[in-house]
């Protein structure tokens, strides 16, 4: 399949050529494909020379940017999702989910992380906290980790998890709390003077499932021993003192022990040609992109109500239809517990879950 579409974009761009030569066509070919691939390949070599340098460790907001594969990005969104149905499908509210991440700092662009792969932790999500057995997460993360070390010229170099709170007509809900800083915190320390700087991705997996939109933050902790400025919140904007309330419901109450980081896609030059060639066949990027009428302003009814209700009967439409296919075709057991260190609070971030879910559910 691949194969072909690629054989087929060459084709289309030689018939295009105007009289250019083969060689020149494969030339300039060959240069494209390159450059588009750059985030994929790495350079052991590089990356060996910046892990003993370490420039992170120097500066507390060395990283700036994260570049995220697409299949990163769904494999994220469809285990919190996951986690929203499982929690709905019981009777109860919607489970956060864990998992760990595959990248390496970029060796070209200094201040750019790249994720290139997840591995969602079978973690047990009660409300606002994921827990687990301590030894089986441990085992099982060894495992992984060596599965790694192995296979990939990666590391594991980061986490994620999700807030299924609420649908907010304003704001995600993308944000670290008290014990997820604490979590961060410690795996910072334990990793960036290894030559793995750490990174946490936050998933809002109701709005995103709500607004057809990844709904994503990426995060770094500042050292203790690091003083921020009093008046910049975590995106880097500038606040004053009546902002302060703002800052605390968007951000938290750590919202001045770390920052975020603005994230970025790539794809690869064969999964871009598939993708072209499929939008320009079929349009299916229109249908899979186009927002709902009901995400539309009106004046009758708020927004955030309406995105409640359309979420619910999304989560309670995939359940059913979960239990139905369950009663005819057995279902297979799902594997193991596994490591839990993050929790988040509701309404105002740090006491979220709580009461916001219940409007979800």
């Amino acid at each position: 399949f691949v194969r072909s579409f690629g054989c087929e974009a060459t084709k289309k761009m030689a018939s295009s050529g105007g009289g250019a030569s083969s060689e020149t066509l494969v030339s300039k070919e060959t240069t494209t494909v390159a450059a588009s691939d750059a985030w994929y390949s790495v350079d052991e070599e590089k990356l060996a020379a910046l892990r003993v340098a370490k420039p992170w460790t120097k500066d507390p907001t060395h990283f700036r940017k994260v570049m995220v594969s697409p299949t990163a990005c769904v494999k994220m969104l469809t285990h919190a999702y996951s986690g929203c149905e499982e929690g709905i499908r019981s009777g109860g509210k919607p489970l956060e989910v864990m998992g760990m991440m595959l990248g390496c700092p970029h060796c070209e662009i200094e201040n750019a992380l790249v994720v290139t792969d997840v591995f969602p932790l079978p973690v047990t999500g009660f409300e606002t906290r994921v827990v687990a057995d301590d030894e089986n997460v441990i085992n099982y993360m060894i495992e992984l980790a060596d599965i790694v070390e192995r296979s990939r010229k990666e590391r594991l170099f980061g986490w994620y998890h999700s807030h299924p709170f609420d649908v907010d007509e304003e704001k995600n809900h993308c944000f670290l709390s008290s014990t997820d800083l604490s979590t961060q915190l410690a795996w910072q320390n334990a990793e960036d003077g290894n030559g793995n700087p750490f990174l946490a991705i936050v998933i809002d997996p109701l709005r995103s499932f709500a607004k057809n939109k990844a709904e994503i933050g990426a995060f770094r902790a500042y050292p203790p021993s690091y003083s921020p400025p009093s008046n910049v919140a975590p995106d880097f904007s500038v606040v004053g003192q009546d902002t302060d309330a703002k800052c605390l419901e968007k951000w938290g109450s750590c919202w001045q022990r770390y920052y975020e980081l603005q994230i970025e896609y790539f794809m690869s030059s064969q999964a871009k040609a598939i993708i072209d060639t499929l939008n320009h066949s079929f349009l299916w990027t229109r249908t899979l992109g186009a927002v709902p009428t009901a995400m539309e302003p009106e004046h009758k009814t708020r927004m955030a109500e309406r995105l409640n209700s359309k979420v619910t009967d999304k989560l309670l439409n995939a359940s059913s239809s979960s239990n139905s296919s369950s009663s005819s075709v057995p279902s297979s057991s799902s594997g193991g517990g596994a490591a839990a260190t993050s929790s988040s609070s509701s309404s105002s971030p740090d006491n979220a879950a709580t009461s916001s879910s219940a409007a979800v559910v």
